[in-house]
């Protein structure tokens, strides 16, 4: 056991830490270095390829020596001991050749660590040379560049050429035989050659200004003699007033108006001309005017005053502002959004008139700092109408004019670049003034000339004429169409509140003689309540309700049914005709997803709606749409199987006369009118 003992003790190895033997050793140790030795030293020995090799090598001895041992032990035999226990010893003898391997590892990275920083602090001071000698050679550059950029005061001046000034200067100032081969005398003779031309210019100069002033004497007096004419031409025009309200000729009331307009902005003078221009040529109806403060327009364009002459005041008033409080920031930002949505102090106003006398008054304003044209809306009637509840928001200012054209809602800036402008100021959206501004609708724009194209925007758009002129006709026609068709609305909203259908003589044919089905409920909805109505899905889901649209609710009943109807009124009514969603609650209730028939007559008001147009400009639709829905009622539940279980009469006789009940698999019934016979039939 001592053998073993000692076989497995390991070798005593002092490690020197890459410090030299000499620094730590004595003198007198001389004698021991055959007991000590310095692994450092070896690792410069060693070659690194064979010690990896050794290290694979051993590696693999040792798999061998673990796998045998694990199959010694598996036999389980007494006798194979010693043998485990030789196999145990000669891997211990492995793991200390792989001890021995790490540490020389080490060794050698650390060795090529320190050779590494040492190249590296080399490297750094060569580096720092160079920083030094490249800043020496930078400031040796700018001292040369400034002694050859040094220019003289005489090189400002713009002297005559040579060819020039030999020619005519005299001789006593250019002397040839010195000046052409002395560069220095040549600029010296031309400097005095300069100074003589300028005393001879001052001369002139000075005889132009005595001239002057004999000129300006006889515009003095010319002036005030054409002064003198302006009271007798005043006289003259104020006595040809009654002459031009006799011929109708208003000379001086449009002489004024022009007057006005050279002061109006780029797209408002342009608005103005094309309005001016179409009225007199095509719309004898339609008058433009200007509003606002000409003296605000004015000083908008006079130049900022000089402020020397109040450097007294200021300094007076300095005091008062340094004990003032800041404004806060808030306060700042209420400021520059006030600037940003500055409106022009002038306006034009366009009063259209219709046949009835109701006027559509318009006016446009212009905001300077967006660049865009806005326009506020409003409406006189000729009589006084009657108030309809649901009538409100057809002549309200803020949807009057929505939608003129296809989706020109009015509540966006068409102008790219104001969007960059109000993140600026923190505005979030335009459509929060549109009360005090007014709508920027895209015609708006357009009738100013203003046209922002999205695909390549542009950094300034000028008020173009023609595109004003292109727009003028239509769009005028648009708004006068407009105002009749809600005139006519609302005249319609006030019999409909009342129960009462309008039907004109011209309609009557539409319709059958007899129609028991009467409307009981005319309102007006949001379009939040319309949304959750379970029988509406379909037209919201087909983007035929916005929430620009005017909503409202019908209830049409006969005896016990009751059949409720959701209208959506199109800004563009009635050339986009209404459309309606149908609930009957009778014995349940009965819609277009769980009843055919309910879905058929949806079909009959809008489908077939060009039959309900009536006569042009088809302003009763809505009307004639409504009268139809109580017409297919009554063939709804007249034509309705009695129940044989429920004793008595039938609840809805059959008054009108069919040709066939229903027809085809989904059993429809018969809701088309065939006039002048008076029979319903099948479509």
């Amino acid at each position: 056991m001592s053998s073993e003992s000692s076989k497995k003790r390991k070798p005593k190895v002092i490690r020197t830490d890459g410090v030299p033997a000499e620094g730590k050793r004595g003198k007198g140790d001389t004698d021991q270095d055959a007991r000590y030795y310095s692994e450092e030293s070896e690792v410069d020995l060693r070659d690194p390829i064979k010690d990896y090799e050794l290290y694979r090598e051993t590696c693999q001895e040792l798999q061998r020596l673990m796998a045998e041992i694990q199959e010694l032990k598996s036999r389980g035999i007494k006798e194979n001991a010693s043998e485990i226990d030789e196999r145990r010893v000669q891997s211990c003898v492995h793991f200390m050749t792989l001890k021995k391997l790490n540490r020389l590892a080490h060794i050698r990275l650390k060795k090529g660590r320190d050779q590494t920083h040492e190249a590296k602090q080399k490297v750094d001071a060569y580096h720092l040379q160079l920083q030094n000698l490249l800043y020496e050679v930078m400031h040796l550059q700018k001292e040369i560049t400034k002694c050859l950029e040094f220019k003289s005061k005489h090189e400002e001046i713009e002297l005559v050429s040579l060819e020039e000034f030999y020619k005519e200067a005299p001789p006593e100032i250019s002397r040839p035989s010195i000046t052409l081969t002395e560069p220095h005398q040549q600029t010296l003779a031309r400097l005095d050659w300069e100074l003589e031309q300028r005393k001879r210019l001052a001369e002139k100069y000075k005889e132009c200004l005595t001239s002057k002033e004999k000129i300006l004497k006889e515009i003095e007096v010319k002036k005030e003699y054409l002064s003198s004419l302006q009271p007798r031409l005043n006289s003259i025009m104020q006595a040809s007033l009654p002459v031009q309200e006799y011929l109708f000729m208003p000379f001086d009331q449009a002489h004024k108006q022009y007057e006005t307009a050279r002061h109006l902005p780029p797209p408002l003078y342009v608005l103005f001309v094309q309005a001016s221009a179409y009225g007199q040529a095509c719309d004898k109806k339609l008058v433009v005017a200007i509003e606002g403060s000409v003296e605000e327009a004015k000083a908008l364009y006079k130049p900022p005053e000089d402020s020397q002459d109040d450097e007294s005041d200021s300094d007076a008033e300095e005091e008062q502002t340094t004990k003032r409080r800041r404004p806060t920031l808030g306060v700042q930002l209420d400021d520059k959004r006030k600037e940003m949505l500055k409106r022009h102090p002038l306006s034009v106003t366009l009063d259209l008139k219709c046949k009835d006398e109701n006027v559509l008054h318009l006016t446009f304003h212009y905001l300077m700092n967006l660049n865009v044209m806005t326009v506020k809306a409003k409406v006189t009637t000729a009589m006084e109408m009657t108030t309809a509840i649901s009538a409100g928001d057809l002549l309200s200012p803020d949807s009057l004019l929505n939608c003129l054209y296809p989706g020109d809602h009015g509540r966006k800036t068409p102008n790219p670049a104001n969007q960059f402008q109000f993140d600026k100021v923190g505005i979030l959206t335009l459509s929060d003034y549109v009360t005090e501004l007014g709508h920027p609708y895209v015609w708006v724009q357009k009738l100013g000339g203003l046209h922002f194209p999205k695909e390549q925007p542009q950094h300034t758009v000028a008020a173009d004429n023609s595109l004003s002129a292109s727009h003028m006709e239509l769009t005028v026609k648009l708004l006068r169409s407009r105002l009749q068709s809600r005139l006519a609305l609302h005249k319609q909203f006030a019999s409909l509140e009342h129960g009462v259908v309008p039907v004109s003589s011209e309609c009557q044919q539409l319709f059958p003689t007899k129609i028991v089905s009467r409307l009981v409920k005319w309102t007006a909805i949001p379009y939040e309540d319309y949304a959750e109505l379970p029988y509406t899905k379909d037209v919201i889901e087909a983007g035929l309700a916005e929430d620009t649209h005017l909503y409202y609710m019908a209830l049409i009943e006969r005896g016990t049914a009751k059949l409720q109807a959701a209208v959506v009124l199109n800004p563009g009514y009635s050339t986009l005709p209404p459309v309606f969603s149908l609930c009957l609650n009778w014995k349940g209730e009965r819609n277009s997803s769980n009843d055919d028939n309910i879905r058929a007559m949806e079909s009959e008001v809008n489908v077939y709606y060009k039959e309900l147009w009536g006569p042009k400009p088809g302003y009763q639709l809505l009307t004639n749409q409504l009268q139809r829905l109580c017409m297919v009622l009554d063939v709804y539940l007249e034509t309705e199987p009695h129940d044989p279980s429920v004793e008595g009469p039938k609840e809805f006789p059959q008054e009108k006369m069919c040709l066939r009940l229903v027809r085809g698999p989904l059993r429809l019934k018969p809701f088309k009118f065939n006039y002048p016979q008076g029979f319903f039939s099948h479509r």
